[in-house]
């Protein structure tokens, strides 16, 4: 027993003290400034407040990115919409409705097409606003939604969108 003991006090021993020892003959001093410096640091309470104070700005900057985008654009983005959506005038619904018309449209008023719960309580008005921060995150803007799509992260891509979907329609709002 006390052969065991003493080999373990001596196998500890000899642990630190190599590790002490390669301390000191390979010690790095740490510099006073960082080589790279961080930009900001942010918790998630301070983000999640500065997100929604953010999404007054947004309102304007939607309206601000008409006038850099085309229809050409639009159409292009679209085309990541069309697997699900229809926008022709007269468009059969698809897995998701179709979206002629749908700006100025209430959200889940379409009498042919079986939308979610969550959709049809949002019942707001599909405003070139409202649009953007539903393409932007759709679960998120509209809670219960059963729109798949991860969204449109790229702003001037959603408002090239936008814009093209409210070319698609029998009264066109004035965006630029």
């Amino acid at each position: 027993m006390n052969k065991i003991l003493v080999s373990v006090i001596l196998a500890l021993v000899l642990v630190l003290g190599i590790n002490r020892i390669a301390d000191v003959i390979y010690s790095v001093e740490k510099p006073e400034k960082s080589a790279y410096q961080v930009a900001s640091v942010t918790d998630e309470s301070s983000s999640s407040t500065e997100t929604n104070s953010e999404s007054v700005d947004v309102d304007k900057d939607i309206m601000v990115l008409f006038a850099s985008v085309n229809l050409s654009d639009g159409e292009k983005t679209f085309k990541k919409c069309a697997a699900c959506h229809s926008i022709a005038k007269g468009g059969k619904n698809k897995i998701g409705p179709a979206l002629y018309n749908v700006l100025n449209r209430q959200a889940g008023s379409l009498s042919d097409y079986k939308y979610s719960k969550g959709m049809i309580a949002y019942a707001k008005k599909w405003t070139p606003q409202e649009m953007d921060g539903f393409l932007e995150n759709p679960k998120g803007w509209v809670k219960g939604t059963k729109m798949s799509y991860a969204g449109l992260k790229n702003p001037k891509e959603r408002a090239a969108v936008i814009l093209y979907m409210n070319n698609n329609s029998d009264n066109p709002l004035s965006l630029k």
